[in-house]
């Protein structure tokens, strides 16, 4: 295949890369999983001492040294970091994504000069790690939960449907970065500061409601603010789906996955020629 040729932009090329090349993708996400913790003495172990240390020095400076509360929650400290820790761990899969996105390319030259690989899977093989560390943070979060306040809101299994449009986002995001750093290097550095920005003004740390009315509106038009929202409400207070945000925001998201895959299909091209 000439590594010159146009690509399809359909959407419809992007499930069938998917479809053919599944294999590919959970060999490559396991490998990535495994890769990152090799050599270390507790191996995979710290996947789950990862986000149970995090919880706890969160927890700490929170609620302790800075001695906050959450909004409509009770004093219990146990309790503000559930809360606290229920919108990190979904703001995680976010940033995980976002922050190696630059890389993904430029980092696989041999994918790009060597041989004929399907570098639209990149972000999905990203994406698979970020969601094992998410499941891994969530079986934390739930034993704590279970230790602490009992079982879990059932409204927790509406959790993956919630998260499906940030799913979206992060594909479409990602596409675009993996392929804008190849020509542009500074971007794996404005990303970092971005992303650190986009955490302070989504409701990771605080609710949307405890804001001036004015600015309630401005933090809305984060894309990240309504999910994580959703995500918490149905982890922490047994809340449903509010469907129609809900379908909104799919329809934003998936035109966003589409732009990012189309951007990528047609910037893929000079690869070759910039690595």
């Amino acid at each position: 295949m000439n590594p010159h040729a146009a690509r399809s932009v359909s959407p419809l090329e992007l499930i069938k890369s998917i479809a053919v090349n599944r294999s590919l993708i959970f060999s490559l996400i396991e490998r990535d999983i495994f890769g990152r913790y090799r050599g270390a003495t507790l191996g995979l172990l710290w996947s789950f001492f990862n986000p149970l240390l995090m919880l706890i020095v969160y927890t700490f400076v929170f609620s302790v040294v800075f001695k906050a509360r959450w909004s409509g929650g009770t004093d219990s400290k146990t309790e503000f970091a559930m809360i606290l820790f229920s919108g990190l761990m979904v703001f995680n899969i976010f940033s995980e994504c976002i922050g190696r996105a630059p890389l993904l390319v430029v980092n696989n030259v041999n994918y790009v000069k060597k041989i004929i690989f399907p570098l639209e899977v990149l972000p999905l093989v990203a994406l698979g790690t970020a969601l094992f560390h998410f499941i891994i943070s969530v079986s934390v979060w739930m034993a704590f939960y279970l230790i602490f306040f009992g079982i879990p809101p059932l409204s927790m299994l509406y959790l993956p449907i919630i998260l499906l449009p940030l799913i979206l986002l992060i594909m479409g995001f990602s596409w675009i970065l993996a392929s804008l750093s190849v020509y542009l290097r500074d971007i794996v550095h404005v990303v970092g500061v971005i992303t650190t920005v986009i955490m302070f003004l989504s409701p990771v740390f605080y609710p949307v409601s405890t804001l001036p009315e004015k600015y309630q509106a401005i933090v809305r038009l984060n894309p990240l603010a309504d999910i994580l929202e959703q995500a918490r409400g149905a982890m922490i207070w047994g809340r449903g789906i509010d469907w129609l945000n809900w379908t909104l925001q799919m329809c934003v998201a998936a035109a966003i996955a589409w732009a990012g895959f189309a951007w990528f299909q047609k910037m893929r091209k000079g690869f070759a020629d910039v690595i």
